[in-house]
């Protein structure tokens, strides 16, 4: 029979093995970081992957981890974006200051509105978030003296990186800045969901009232979880706006919610490669199809989301298995 201590020890070693790094993770960070140079010809589309990867990121922190519903994610990727360029354009051009100055505002922000979140069953915080997210969008709208309302806010300049590294037309120092934050910030999130408050985010999801009924604070752990992912998500926004050096209304739009949602279809919730593989899917096939047919790349997008619901993520990556040839039928003829 399990003592309490050694159940405790078994708990911490599951734990430290979920942490662990596997050598091809390492292989795969390695190659991420060594490609805004291998193929800068497409370092803006990497740039734009790692972005929306690490916005991906933040939204799996929530839906997958605790199981909270959100729509109006946009609303902090926006308040990171104008942040970052209010502050680059007004204060100091310093992008790193400009990225830890918005990571601050959208975590405050992420803070109030976790209050709204904590109670109430998905569909009301579907419409919570979605309502937050348009009323920032009418604000920046309305307040045009600051943010050039629906013109956007030009005119963001951005000092060198760390003083040395100018930002480039080619985009190969700004996909290195959004590799190297994504990054971080990756090891920062696993490190998060692996540890002992991230076992109780996954109780949350799994069954919320068994969670209250055993003694976990479930409202404060949502919305720990939710500021969290508040703060990730309006550094993505500070990164696209740091490295295009515009912020518009489009950046609180339904859409990027919503996109954020099919990332996660494609490569999965609740693991946080999810987000990194459906951002590269997703914005590679969009950037491939629209080059081919400009009017209908939505269509074959899609196709493509009907023909994966369909056959299921599984048997997409592994073809082998399309014609029968699963693992489970070779060990029923081995037995």
């Amino acid at each position: 029979m399990n003592t309490p201590d050694s159940s405790s020890m078994n708990n911490t070693n599951i734990l430290m093995r979920a942490g662990r790094w596997r050598w091809w993770e390492l292989l795969l960070w390695a190659v991420a970081l060594s490609l805004p140079w291998v193929m800068n010809t497409h370092a803006l589309i990497i740039n734009e992957i790692a972005i929306v990867a690490l916005f991906a990121l933040s939204l799996d922190i929530i839906l997958g981890y605790t199981g909270i519903v959100s729509l109006g994610h946009a609303a902090f990727f926006g308040m990171g974006a104008y942040t970052a360029a209010l502050f680059s354009k007004h204060i100091n051009p310093d992008p790193l200051f400009g990225l830890a100055v918005a990571m601050v505002v959208a975590t405050v922000l992420g803070a109030l509105c976790s209050v709204t979140v904590q109670r109430g069953t998905d569909l009301t915080r579907l419409m919570v978030t979605m309502g937050v997210g348009l009323i920032l969008m009418e604000l920046a709208n309305k307040l045009d003296w600051l943010t050039g309302g629906a013109d956007g806010l030009q005119g963001v300049m951005m000092g060198p990186l760390l003083g040395r590294f100018e930002f480039d037309l080619y985009g190969s120092t700004a996909a290195t800045y959004s590799i190297v934050v994504l990054f971080i910030m990756f090891v920062l999130a696993r490190r998060f969901v692996n540890s002992p408050f991230g076992s109780t985010l996954k109780a949350i999801h799994d069954n919320r009232l068994r969670a209250m009924a055993i003694g976990i604070p479930v409202a404060s752990r949502i919305a720990v979880a939710y500021t969290v992912a508040a703060g990730a998500a309006g550094m993505a926004g500070a990164l696209l706006a740091q490295t295009t050096g515009f912020a518009s209304l489009d950046v609180f739009e339904f859409h990027r919610s919503a996109d954020l949602v099919l990332l996660l279809v494609i490569g999965g919730v609740g693991w946080l490669y999810g987000g990194v593989i459906g951002a590269i899917v997703f914005k590679v096939l969009q950037d491939a199809i629209s080059s081919i047919t400009p009017q209908y790349w939505t269509f074959w997008i899609g196709l493509f989301l009907v023909v994966l619901m369909l056959v299921g993520r599984e048997r997409v990556v592994r073809p082998w298995t399309w014609f029968g040839i699963s693992s489970s039928k070779k060990k029923e003829g081995a037995a």
